[in-house]
């Protein structure tokens, strides 16, 4: 029966294509705008889970508080010093910590010059093992070349960003020289890009010659910290920054520095990519609201247009119920098919921004994800709102009496 009632439906559709495409307009233009949103968020919630957990469940990051336009520390009047590192070091269930320099400077090559950063790693054995495991930029993921040894002076690793022409039409390569603020510094390894875009568009260089090549003493951009295994993170957290804050003469709640676990970021740019996201569907479910009065007016339109035929049915038998079901299904089918077409459009649209993004900004961190729950529950969704906005001119055609309908 119900096969019945769903292949009368479909037979109006299409003996009406031209109204039934552009009645299907404004669900699949919603449905693809909400698919394509929700995916890029869930996309880059995952890319960005990724990234902070490459960091380490068990690190703790320590950075200057201040409005940042680039890397940690590179642009703060606040600064962090060997004194707060060797503070950071004294405190009980941290396994080893480090501190990291990232500077702007000038690069020169081929006649060109431009102007990005520099960050460091640590000359000290461990420390230097953590920076470079959270960095990415140990031996297995070197592209061409080398990785730096600690023994290195005038020696620049980089990510394959700088393959690409960045200097009068030319990349660079292993071999090349580069003057950095007038200091000549040879290239001696390419890294594949790490995710991470302040990595990507820095020069990696051993800290002391960055602080020979800048004449910088004892500052640094950001701390970073390793908890044994037997700390719990929030506590050793908590320790450092009582510590640090004396240390700094510091009043509780006029900290100058702020101290963050992966899962600290992470719960709030979770939260922020969720509000921005549905603030976005909202605004795309407007185009969902105007196909439904599409839908709404269309069958309308075809219960006038129908009034004969349904007559016929009524006086042949068929219930109330039966012509309810009839043109419900024949809605819900007008919003279920816009939105597949929709689903469609957002994944091409969502994968198109994926891919554009990779190509123009080199970052991995916008991508699409398409749970199977996403699909299902956006089709299902436009099958409701066609159901939805069919359930009154279905009721007005399923009360015609056949004398009335007939009359017609």
């Amino acid at each position: 029966m119900l096969r019945d009632y769903a292949r009368l439906g479909i037979g109006s559709l299409f003996k009406r294509k031209l109204r039934s495409w552009l009645t299907m307009i404004g669900i699949f233009i919603g449905i693809a705008a909400v698919v394509s949103l929700i995916s890029l968020g869930q996309g880059m919630q995952a890319a960005i889970e990724e990234q902070f957990f490459q960091l380490g469940a068990d690190k703790v990051n320590i950075a200057v508080k201040g409005p940042n336009t680039g890397p940690p520390g590179s642009n703060s009047d606040v600064q962090l010093f060997d004194s707060d590192l060797a503070v950071v070091q004294r405190v009980k269930g941290v396994d080893v910590a480090t501190g990291r320099l990232v500077e702007p400077i000038r690069a020169e090559f081929n006649d060109k010059e431009i102007f990005l950063f520099v960050a460091t790693l640590a000359q000290d054995d461990d420390e230097r093992e953590l920076l470079v495991d959270v960095a990415n930029v140990d031996e297995d993921n070197m592209l061409y070349g080398r990785t730096l040894k600690p023994s290195d002076q005038w020696k620049v690793i980089m990510s394959e960003n700088y393959l690409e022409p960045k200097f009068d039409g030319k990349g660079l390569k292993v071999g090349d020289k580069v003057r950095i603020n007038g200091q000549t510094v040879d290239v001696v390894g390419i890294f594949k890009k790490t995710g991470n875009p302040f990595v990507d568009i820095s020069f990696v260089m051993n800290e002391n010659a960055v602080r020979d090549l800048l004449d910088i003493p004892e500052k640094y951009g950001l701390l970073l910290a390793k908890i044994s295994s037997d700390a719990n993170i929030r506590n050793v957290a908590n320790a450092i920054e009582k510590d640090l804050r004396n240390h700094r003469g510091l009043d509780e709640g006029d900290e100058d520095f702020e101290i963050n676990t992966a899962e600290d970021v992470l719960d709030t740019l979770s939260t922020v990519l969720t509000i921005v996201t549905a603030v976005l569907v909202g605004i795309a479910a407007i185009s969902l609201i105007v196909g439904g009065i599409g839908i709404m007016n269309t069958m309308y339109t075809s219960v006038l247009e129908r009034q004969g035929e349904i007559g016929v049915m009524k006086a042949i038998g068929a219930r109330n119920s039966d012509v309810l079901t009839i043109f419900m299904i024949e809605s819900g089918m007008l919003g279920m098919v816009g939105g597949a077409i929709g689903i469609l459009c957002g994944v091409l649209l969502s994968k198109f921004v994926e891919f554009a993004a990779t190509a123009a900004l080199g970052t991995t961190l916008i991508q699409a994800q398409f749970p199977w729950y996403l699909i299902l529950g956006a089709l299902l969704f436009s099958f409701g709102v066609g159901s939805i906005a069919g359930v009154f001119p279905a009721l007005q055609a399923s009360q015609l009496t056949p004398v009335e309908a007939l009359k017609e």
